[in-house]
């Protein structure tokens, strides 16, 4: 089978197109022909192999499964002995474990994080929801009418289920990104856009309930400061640094402020995914595709992911259905 192959951490230098060897399904997994599969800035550290934790389950040296990608959509081809809730000729979507594999045209795995296709839902749509949709399904609980919600990094492959999911539960949101995609933020629902390279978001003390940060480089005391009494600020990604020095702050501020400071760690989950997607078939938020390129352009896409110009998720379509 055609994958995408990763010969080491660094950049997309280290990617390439590649004939492999079909995966063998064990008793307890499903085989895929695999659809669709979209980036997550999670697939872009496991390429980099930084933040430093990126590398904790995939590798120290290089990653033990090279090929990256975990966002799939696709058609059971068979099922092994152990399995019986799908059949062969079966649709389904969800998250690979170890995040890793999606990026070839067949992938064996457990079936215990994939969920079935609703009809109406595209093969592309369907692979751009697991890993976005379950971070902002997390990342607003709690949200109600009225609370102040601010979203760094709004814009790009995550964003865009924060952004909506925060405007269907009611809140007023202010999206942060490069001015450039301040129309794009405001087509997501955002009431007010903030463009970082011209205005820190930082300086606007104690105006938000809650921040969901997903590109976070900053001290988590400067956003402490943004945050209202009682406020919530949730890093999703960022700096190894900062992952640190938020996780060691939070109990403090906590303690002093009456602000929760601290990392949002989503883990993988089907009925995280179904419960994300009924809202998407409901049609009260929708999957944002930046951009669809063939299997060949997979390594473009990367560099594409990592130049911050993405305007939500760029999905590879493997099986060049378009």
């Amino acid at each position: 089978m055609r994958a995408i192959v990763q010969s080491g951490y660094g950049g997309t230098d280290r990617l390439r197109v590649a004939e492999v060897p079909d995966p063998v399904p064990g008793q307890g997994d499903v085989l895929l022909r695999v659809l669709a599969t979209s980036l997550n800035g999670s697939d872009r550290e496991n390429l980099a192999g930084t933040p430093f934790y990126a590398r904790s389950t995939n590798g120290l040296r290089r990653p033990r499964d090279p090929v990256p990608g975990s966002d799939v959509a696709g058609v059971v081809v068979t099922v092994g002995a152990e399995v019986t809730e799908f059949a062969p000729g079966d649709e389904v979507f969800g998250e690979l474990r170890g995040y890793r594999g999606g990026l070839a045209e067949l992938v064996a795995t457990p079936p215990d994080l994939l969920a079935r296709r609703p009809a109406g839902l595209s093969a592309v749509e369907a692979a751009a929801i697991p890993q976005a949709g379950c971070i902002g399904l997390r990342a607003v609980d709690g949200v109600g009418a009225g609370d102040r919600v601010l979203v760094n990094g709004a814009g790009g492959s995550g964003g865009g289920f924060v952004v909506g999911l925060a405007k269907h539960r009611g809140a007023h949101v202010t999206a942060v990104d490069h001015g450039s995609k301040a129309e794009f933020l405001r087509a997501l629902g955002a009431d007010e856009t903030v463009a970082y390279e011209a205005e820190e978001w930082t300086t606007h003390r104690g105006r938000y309930d809650l921040v969901v940060d997903l590109v976070g480089y900053r001290s988590p005391f400067r956003v402490n400061a943004a945050l209202a009494p009682g406020g919530a600020y949730r890093l999703i990604g960022g700096h190894t640094r900062v992952l640190l020095a938020t996780l060691a702050a939070g109990p403090v501020l906590r303690l002093f402020g009456r602000r929760r400071v601290g990392v949002l760690v989503v883990p993988q989950s089907r009925a995280t995914l179904e419960q994300v997607t009924a809202l998407v078939t409901e049609g009260a938020v929708a999957p944002v595709v930046d951009s669809v390129v063939p299997l060949d352009e997979a390594p473009a896409a990367f560099a594409r992911l990592g130049s911050g110009q993405t305007r939500g998720k760029v999905v590879v379509d493997i099986a060049g259905d378009g």
